[in-house]
């Protein structure tokens, strides 16, 4: 009910003289709390302070109103202490409102012991709402001591613990409880749970597991709403099928601008961009009008593609089209097109004419742009202007140093490495994931703290002697000059996505695809070396790297040596 009606309905209460009836006072507090708004609710409290005698329900209604407003969370406490101090009894409905705004407020663990002191622990629905708190604010073992002390669960029960795993990084056992929960009798997933269980899919990159969701999803006979079907493209994108993607998306019934944009997204850290592209003009020709969002995902398409005049097009098109205004992470979106193109005089000129200050990420985007072109005059200059405002960032001074090296500037490489002593700052180091026979297997760079280190050593070491009849030679330009050609190559050996490659092949024999999830940009060597592998092996090898994903097929990789 809009708050014209509302006024309308109070009006009339005054006029037959039934306002200060209880049955009025609660309908109009219900219209007021239906739809919570900056407008709604001042008029609802000043409704709640005239009233001579609110009850239980009244005050669940005023306290629920105001919990699923992120700005008058405080409220909802405030109503429930004025509950308890005028001697109204709460129920097993008021905690749950009550920990919905504990949760926005990061508060709650003294709430937790009234509701225990008042015997309402036992209570699904007050239970129910503890998961629901402790998982949002990240209190896992907390929320796992309330699951496992419950005497029933139902759907909500067990939809809220899988969240809880999943949305704190517990991606395995959020699928392990999901899996406990097919067990359970008189349960049936619903979309809310398969959204949760999506999102560790998501995360962990693991194409069979996605598949399986997939399937699951069909068997159940859920309908493949837009939700569900927009976690979906996502999912398989991030696990690197983008053609699985498509399929969910010419499945979906009805599709939002979220949905077309999860897929151009996709296309575009795939290194498809033409089709991202077409994907953005599509949806505009569905009657979509595309959001922030949506306009980032086709300007990164064509960053990673090259299309510096089409990337011109859309972001002109921001303003004089959709009527919107650039944000800072168009800006930046921009400066990466430019600069992987190559044009970094207009990219630094881009940079400094622009309406809004430019951030760390904006620099540093330069900054990377310069090293990979080898333009060290303004690297030097941009570096500067990304120490003014993030001084103590690993990755701007290994760019520098590595662009050092690759000139051979050695005395100024040592300079940066030097600097970065001094401030006692150290590199990240690289590492990658991949997953055989179910398990997660960590390499990281130059450690030998796998088990099977020797053995994949020893392996590596003859794939790279192998591959080398085939043209591949160590690009070691960036490795210290004051070591021998032979230790330089040995730097190289250990990077964690060879040692992982390495692995796979002697773990994995058939002709899987090997995928692996890197942590940072993959260099050069490792992008050359992948590549030779997939010829010399006939393997497909897919990289999840920082940026992107790179498919390497047949002796050449999806992104046209282009990244």
């Amino acid at each position: 009910m809009s708050m014209n009606n509302v006024y309308k309905v109070h009006a009339w209460f005054i006029k037959i003289g039934t306002h200060n009836h209880p049955l009025s006072f609660r309908r109009l507090l219900l219209c007021c709390s239906a739809t919570p708004s900056h407008e709604s609710l001042p008029y609802a409290r000043s409704l709640f302070a005239h009233f001579p005698s609110p009850d239980t329900f009244a005050y669940n209604t005023i306290i629920r109103a105001h919990a699923t407003s992120h700005s008058s969370c405080s409220h909802a406490l405030s109503f429930f202490t004025q509950m308890r101090r005028h001697g109204v009894p709460p129920d097993n409905f008021t905690f749950p409102f009550l920990l919905k705004a504990c949760a926005r407020l990061q508060l709650g663990q003294d709430l937790h012991a009234l509701i225990l002191k008042l015997g309402f622990d036992s209570d699904i629905y007050v239970q129910n709402a503890l998961l629901s708190f402790y998982g949002g604010c990240g209190s896992v073992e907390f929320a796992l001591n309330v699951f496992h002390g419950m005497r029933e669960r139902d759907l909500v029960s067990w939809s809220s613990m899988i969240a809880c795993f999943a949305n704190n990084g517990f991606a395995y056992e959020a699928l392990a409880l999901f899996q406990q929960m097919q067990l359970a009798e008189n349960v049936m997933p619903d979309e809310v749970t398969m959204l949760s269980v999506i999102s560790p899919v998501s995360i962990l990159g693991e194409i069979e597991l996605g598949e399986w969701v997939h399937q699951f999803i069909h068997r159940s006979g859920l309908e493949l709403t837009v939700s569900l079907g927009t976690a979906l493209i996502d999912m398989f994108s991030r696990c690197g099928s983008i053609d699985k993607s498509i399929r969910v998306f010419d499945e979906m019934p009805l599709r939002n601008v979220r949905t077309w944009t999860a897929l151009i997204s996709g296309l575009a850290v795939h290194g498809r961009s033409r089709e991202a592209l077409r994907v953005f003009y599509e949806m505009k020709e569905s009657g979509l009008q595309p959001d922030h969002i949506a306009i980032t995902g086709v300007l990164v398409a064509c960053s990673h593609g090259g299309l510096v005049d089409d990337g011109w097009r859309v972001f002109k098109s921001i303003e004089d089209e959709y009527g919107l205004e650039p944000t800072l992470e168009h800006y930046g979106c921009m400066v990466d097109l430019l600069g992987r193109a190559g044009l970094l005089q207009e990219a630094y000129e881009f940079v400094e004419k622009m309406p809004v200050r430019p951030n760390p990420v904006v620099w540093r985007t330069l900054l990377g742009a310069c090293v990979n072109h080898n333009y060290l005059a303004l690297a030097e200059k941009v570096k500067e202007r990304v120490q003014e405002l993030d001084p103590y960032h690993d990755g701007d001074y290994v760019l520098l140093s590595n662009a050092y090296g690759g000139a051979g500037r050695w005395v100024e490489k040592e300079k940066v490495r030097t600097s970065m002593r001094a401030k006692r700052i150290n590199k990240n180091p690289g590492y990658s994931l991949i997953s055989v026979d179910h398990a997660i297997h960590e390499f990281v760079s130059g450690a030998n703290s796998h088990p099977q280190f020797e053995d994949i050593r020893e392996f590596l070491e003859s794939i790279i002697e192998s591959i080398r009849d085939t043209g591949y030679t160590p690009h070691t330009s960036n490795v210290l000059h004051d070591i021998e050609e032979e230790e330089k190559e040995q730097c190289l050996g250990y990077h964690s996505e060879k040692l992982a490659v390495a692995f796979a092949l002697l773990r994995v024999k058939d002709s899987r695809t090997i995928r692996i999830m890197k942590n940072l940009r993959i260099c050069r060597d490792c992008h050359s070396f992948m590549k030779h592998v997939s010829e010399k092996f006939r393997r497909e090898i897919i990289i999840r790297d920082r940026n992107r994903f790179h498919h390497f097929i047949k002796g050449s990789c999806s992104c046209q040596d282009y990244w």
